[in-house]
């Protein structure tokens, strides 16, 4: 198993809150994480045991040896109310373990948040430097400190690997078709089945298009109505089946970014799945091949580079955002990062060759604000080339 960066984080947690709320998509490692620091566990997947939670919860809390982990919390979201009056009566940091596969604080059930009494976290898919066992590396951080030293040496193949496999950890063991074979039934049996479970989808053909077709718009700008008329549904349904891939941590909406430099800038958030694994898989994309020759190619590694940066982003332990650029005038820029009083701009390049030409929406930023903003374009290439003190070009092999 590999070594989870947020380990050390939930550590701290439950030495802190009473309650910690594990969330993140099926399939994560969310259980083995969970086994890894609690004797005491449970699952509402048994469904005699969720009838037993549901029916008589007090009896249920009571029973239980503490500390406890309880998984699959989002099956039996009444519980957080008596959770709450169990810890308000007996506190005890550490003494609950949730975990979840769609995000049980915004269950119409949910009646109390446990506000102060619970602290929410995220496990993402394996990070690719989870994956390479450098778990304590922390991307954002060399970015900021700006620790660019890296071998030279061909880094595309290991990239593209990372790609096609997303951060699943069970496709670490599987080879060939068998990964394949793993990917539709994730999206077939997870996917199809939490969605289910948290809206009365009267179509689920309806929705299993939607979900193809936003594959095909990974890392572009959200068009709700485009969207619609594509699949032949009311921008409403549109709305709901957005709302469930977020709420089941499988696509992100990314905020636009705003500055005060003369420009008016595009409202709307862009879209991004959360795995690269699962993103080929639905769009049939299974070597490097068919990668390369592609007309996503170039969306699917800006989505790897996101995915990337938002895990790291969200084991930083520092205050920090992540936004994309666009105004009006199509100036664009993909990912802008706050942390604390440091700025990081962001561009994405598919290619294997770098020029300052791939600056320049960064530079017509940093000539038009007042803030200092580190212009970072991440390409194909071997070499780390710092065009100014504060232009660097940088291989995608960092992210590794």
């Amino acid at each position: 198993m590999k070594k989870r960066t947020l380990e050390s984080i939930l550590h701290i947690a439950l030495k802190t809150f009473p309650v910690v709320l594990l969330n993140g998509a099926r399939q994560v490692g969310k259980s083995t994480l969970a086994l890894e620091n609690f004797k005491n566990y449970v699952t509402f997947d048994d469904g005699e045991l969720r009838l037993y939670a549901k029916e008589n919860p007090k009896g249920f809390l009571k029973n239980l040896d503490l500390p406890i982990c309880l998984d699959e919390i989002q099956k039996v979201p009444t519980l957080l109310e008596y959770i709450k009056m169990h810890v308000d009566s007996n506190r005890a940091n550490g003494a609950f373990l949730l975990t979840g596969s769609s995000n049980v604080l915004d269950h119409k059930e949910s009646k109390d948040t446990l506000a102060g009494r619970l602290c929410t976290l995220r496990l993402h898919p394996l990070s690719a430097k989870e994956k390479n066992d450098k778990s304590d590396e922390n991307i954002i951080e060399k970015l900021l400190n700006r620790a660019f030293k890296l071998p030279k040496r061909e880094y595309d193949d290991e990239v593209i690997k990372h790609i096609l496999e997303g951060g699943y950890p069970e496709i670490l063991a599987l080879e060939g078709f068998a990964k394949e074979l793993w990917f539709k039934s994730y999206v077939a049996t997870y996917i199809e089945r939490d969605a289910r479970d948290l809206a009365d989808i009267r179509d689920i053909d309806s929705f299993i298009k939607f979900v193809n077709i936003l594959a095909s718009r990974s890392a572009t700008l959200l068009n709700k109505s485009s969207l619609s008329n594509d699949i032949g549904i009311k921008d409403i349904t549109t709305e709901n089946y957005l709302s469930i891939l977020t709420r089941i941590y499988q696509a992100t909406l990314l905020k636009p970014y705003f500055a005060n430099i003369g420009k008016q800038f595009v409202k709307s958030p862009k879209v991004f799945f959360n795995d690269t694994g699962v993103l080929c898989s639905i769009l049939r994309i299974n070597s490097k091949e068919q990668l390369l020759a592609s007309a996503y190619s170039g969306q699917v590694f800006e989505t790897f580079v996101f995915g990337e940066l938002q895990k790291h982003l969200s084991y930083l332990q520092k205050s920090s955002q992540m936004f994309h650029y666009r105004t009006n005038d199509k100036k664009e820029i993909d990912f802008i990062i706050e942390v604390d009083n440091q700025i990081l701009a962001i561009e994405v390049k598919q290619s294997s060759s770098v020029k300052k030409e791939d600056f320049k929406h960064i530079i017509d930023l940093q000539n038009r604000d007042n803030k200092k903003y580190l212009g970072i374009v991440f390409y194909n290439g071997e070499m780390v080339v710092e065009f100014s003190d504060d232009l660097v070009a940088l291989p995608m092999g960092m992210l590794l």
